[in-house]
Formats: structure tokens, sequence, C-alpha cells
């Protein structure tokens, strides 16, 4: 399977500072590697296992536990509790994490297509896009389905995070009216029910329901999304 690198990230699943750990003085290396850099590994040991575990199917984060979990990482339970209170911040420390790498894409895809026009740069977008959330089918699942419905705290960061994506293609069309490329509208609405489209078909692309490649299903988004658009005035 492939495994994405461990990022830092705020909401529900953030670290939790010193400060609610406890005052603790340094500690000396062990095996070559200082306290950070170990509990740096656990950490990134336990999301991993995380991954594997509340990814593998219908339910699965329903139905795992934190020895569950400890096993998969081989880690004792007292590590665990170490870097989280619960099993519902590593889920949300993994739905960060999607939209962080997601996010990271899209930007870096945008700044290469900045010259383009508005097909273009949307083109350029949605393939990065795509090609995040598809690479591992484990982390589609944990983002689009084992996170909901857990708790309102979870719940209100899956909706910050959806609320986060509408908002930058509503600032990607305003910025397209700016260059007169395409006419002017509100495109909230528009822009809310396509970001679950193209999240949904993606989800679907990956659990096998949908017999096409990723280039065929980031074609149909793209037809989707110019048929959002006002022409430019004339």
């Amino acid at each position: 399977m492939r495994e994405l690198a461990y990022v830092q990230v705020g909401g529900v699943g953030a670290v939790r500072s010193e400060e609610a750990r406890g005052t603790r003085g340094p500690a000396r290396a062990y095996g070559g590697k200082s306290a950070e850099q170990r509990r740096s590994e656990r950490r990134r040991r336990l999301l991993q296992a995380g991954i594997e575990l509340f990814g593998a199917g219908p339910g699965a984060y329903r139905a795992a536990s934190v020895a569950s979990l400890c096993a998969r990482a081989d880690l004792s339970t007292r590590q665990f509790y170490e870097e989280f209170r619960n099993l519902e911040e590593v889920l949300a420390a993994l739905h960060g994490q999607v939209q962080h790498f997601a996010q990271a894409a899209i930007t870096k895809a945008l700044a290469e297509a900045a010259e383009g026009g508005v097909r273009e740069r949307a083109d350029a977008a949605f393939r990065a896009y795509a090609r995040v959330l598809t690479a591992n089918p484990h982390l589609v699942r944990i983002a689009f389905v084992e996170v909901t419905g857990v708790s309102p705290e979870l719940e209100q960061q899956r909706l910050e995070a959806r609320k986060g994506w509408v908002d930058l293609v509503v600032a990607a069309l305003d910025e397209a009216v700016a260059r007169g490329e395409i006419g002017a509208r509100d495109y909230r609405i528009a822009a809310l029910g396509f970001v679950a489209a193209v999240n949904g078909l993606l989800y679907d692309w990956t659990a096998g329901y949908v017999d096409a490649s990723l280039d065929t299903i980031v074609d149909e988004l793209m037809l989707m999304f110019m048929g959002l658009l006002r022409p430019p005035p004339v």
C-alpha cells in the first residue's frame, strides 16, 4: 500500500500542546534518535495504522479499537495515549491530512497554469485533485465515508473543509470574471453542488463502481464545470 507522509494538521486532530500534556524536561537520546524523533516516528506509525484500519471497508472506523490500532502499529496503548486522546483524534488528523495534500497539489497546479485560460486552469486543478484523492483508496474512504456522522466536532471539521473547497472554486471563478473570461453571477450554489459531485464521483471510481479511466472521469467533470459558467459579455 502506498504510504502518505505524515503532515501535522490543525482542527480536532491537532497534536495537543506541551502545556496540555504537562511540562516535561529535555529527554535524552535513545538508539541514536532524540525523544522528539521517536515521538514523531510513533505518531507516523499510528497514523499509517489508522489509514490501513479505518479505510479497510464499510464501517471500518466504527469497528476499530485502540487495541487493534496499536497492534497494527506495533505500539503500546500507553504510547497511543501519549499522542492521541482517542480514535476520533486519529480519524480527524487523517481527514485533515487528505485536505492538506489536495490543497497543496491544487495550489501548485494553479501556479503552473496561471497564464492559461479558465479551462486550462480548471483542468490542471481537477487533474491534480483527482490524482491526490485516488492515490490511496483507504484515504478516500476515510475522507468521504468513515468521517461522516462520527461526532458534532468531526462533522464541523468536515463541513468546514467542504466550505473551504467551495470558497476556492468561487474565488477562482470570480477571478475569471475579473479577467473577462466568463460572465458574472453568484456561483456559490453551483460550486457547492459541483464539489459534492466531484467527491462523489471520485469516491465511486476509486471503489470500483465506475468503469472508466481517471482521465475520462476528469474529462466528464470538466464538461460539468464548463456548463456552470455564464458566457462572457459581448
